[in-house]
């Protein structure tokens, strides 16, 4: 994660869970940058025992006014180790640090520790247990000193306790983090596949888990058209708590301590609990769902349309497309199905504009699009490549544009979805100096990047293919005449579908033009 450039911040055994397979789950890692580094909320991100020196004294973060304060920086990858060093020195000891102490006195103790050799040592005098401390073997003892050094100058990266000898025993070799292999690479995507000589033995297993093995955003989505509510679910185990606005009133605070109205106000706190949403509702709703149609024969005449097990005598892909996409096991096989042919994209190309032709399931439409544009190859390192932060000429109008477009939406008019228009937009001008930026061009961005807002490289592939594609020549300098094609087209198009808007249109002499206009001034 530091190698990413990701701090998690708020690193603690409370957010370092397991599997039933052992995998290590990392808990909570967003939370500090969603908040915009603490700044969004009323609650401290991390636990006091755990948090390093330089975070507990930069202090609270500052309100974001900045004729108030100057806001602090977000803490750097190294406090993480730190937190990761406190975690070490409890699982050796067998016991918790600071257990005895009021949070005020954990911190102060942390803030103290700067003023002696041996941290480690200090720690284990004021828990009771030298013994076990001396006990511990010596590159043990190294690493344990390593990541509670005080001073973030010289204390090691996360890169570096990896040399540690610690590990060299604890796995034969550390293995360096690879990005998996993208859907839209020439990378193999199936170097690990493992199947058996028959694939029909897959589905023999009545006690099988399909459902388990699909990805976590599948399960979610398919749970919600079951039913499900993750608000409601919340309410219920009183997480979310809501309370009439005359009883939030600020406290009124006398010159002598005394205060008077409403204690503070739980709900704006962190509650982390863990809530277990039940799947028995969407395993009721599948239990006719057979095990064959989690593996899907990829055949070139893919005449297997699923029906959904609610319509016996009528195709589900017959109904209107919004029952469709509210059919749980509709979607579960399009969903299968959609997944496994933009695995094997570009080669079941075909297969994806044949299946599209019937409809694309809502949770995989952004891939699928991509698909059928035609994107692959290293857009990552394309979008990479592409200076997005050198100020051009077209900074200007694009700042104009964005906030006043997309107010329907409350992912696009976030903070975050500005900057991320700002970035993509950027990268399309920048990458194209033989077109302009028309006013519009932040309305063609944005399904693209709602679409794939966890991926801007996407979304911007996605335009690139787009523009020459349906857009040919329309952000030229002087696009008159090709605007003017756009409006020929436009006015045999309404002849076509309204043919008495037409002659109205046309006994008025209303006739379809452009003016000359500047850049930025066409929408």
């Amino acid at each position: 994660m530091n190698r990413h450039h990701m701090v998690h911040r708020a690193l603690s055994p409370h957010n370092i869970l397991l599997d039933g397979e052992g995998h290590i789950k990392m808990a909570k890692f967003g939370l500090y940058y969603i908040t915009d580094h603490g700044a969004d909320v009323d609650f401290p991100i991390g636990y006091p025992s755990y948090l390093a020196p330089e975070v507990i004294a930069q202090g609270i973060v500052k309100p974001k006014d900045p004729t108030l304060h100057e806001r602090p920086r977000p803490s750097g990858p190294k406090s993480d180790v730190w937190s990761l060093g406190v975690i070490l020195f409890e699982l050796c000891v067998g016991r918790k640090l600071f257990q005895s102490l009021d949070i005020a006195e954990k911190l102060k103790l942390i803030l103290t520790l700067g003023c002696v050799d041996d941290i480690v040592t200090v720690l284990a005098e004021e828990h009771g247990c030298v013994e076990v401390i001396k006990n511990l073997p010596e590159h043990v003892l190294a690493l344990l000193r390593k990541c509670l050094t005080y001073h973030p100058s010289k204390r090691p990266s996360a890169a570096e306790l990896l040399t540690s000898s610690v590990f060299s025993t604890v796995s034969p070799g550390y293995i360096p983090f690879r990005q998996p292999a993208s859907l839209f690479s020439s990378a193999l995507r199936c170097a690990d596949l493992d199947l058996p000589e028959d694939i029909s033995l897959l589905c023999k297993d009545e006690d099988s888990d399909f459902l388990a093995e699909r990805s976590i955003e599948e399960v979610y989505y398919l749970w919600c058209l079951a039913g499900g509510d993750l608000e409601k679910e919340l309410v219920s185990k009183g997480i979310i708590r809501s309370k009439p606005p005359v009883c939030t009133l600020p406290n009124l605070l006398l010159e002598d301590g005394e205060s008077f109205g409403q204690g503070r106000d739980r709900s704006s706190l962190l509650d982390d609990t863990t809530v277990t949403l039940s799947l028995c509702q969407l395993r009721n709703r599948l239990k006719d769902v057979p095990g064959e149609a989690f593996y899907p024969l990829l055949g070139e005449d893919q005449s297997n349309v699923p029906h959904s097990g609610s319509n016996t005598e009528l195709s589900t892909s017959t109904l209107p497309l919004i029952i469709r996409e509210r059919d749980t096991e509709y979607q579960l096989n399009r969903i299968v199905l959609f997944d496994r042919l933009l695995k094997a994209y570009p080669y079941k190309k075909n297969l994806i504009w044949k299946e599209a032709r019937v409809d694309i399931p809502p949770l995989l439409r952004g891939l699928t699009w991509a698909a059928l544009l035609g994107v692959e190859g290293a857009i990552q390192e394309k979008y990479d490549a592409t200076d997005k932060d050198t100020p051009i000429p077209t900074d200007r109008q694009i700042e104009v544009d964005i906030p006043r477009c997309h107010q329907y939406d409350e992912l696009l008019s976030s903070p975050e979805g500005h900057a991320k228009f700002r970035r993509v937009l950027k990268a399309w001008v920048v990458s194209h100096p033989n077109l302009v930026y028309w006013q519009g061009l932040d309305s063609l961005c944005a399904p693209f990047l709602y679409l794939n807002f966890n991926n801007e490289a996407l979304a911007y592939a996605c335009m690139c293919a787009f523009i020459p594609k349906y857009l040919y020549n329309f952000f030229l300098k002087d696009n008159s005449h090709v605007i003017q094609e756009y409006l020929t087209v436009f006015s045999q198009m309404i002849a076509f579908h309204d043919p008495e808007l037409s002659n109205h249109l046309n006994e008025i002499g209303f006739i379809p033009d452009v003016s000359t206009q500047s850049p930025s001034a066409v929408h």
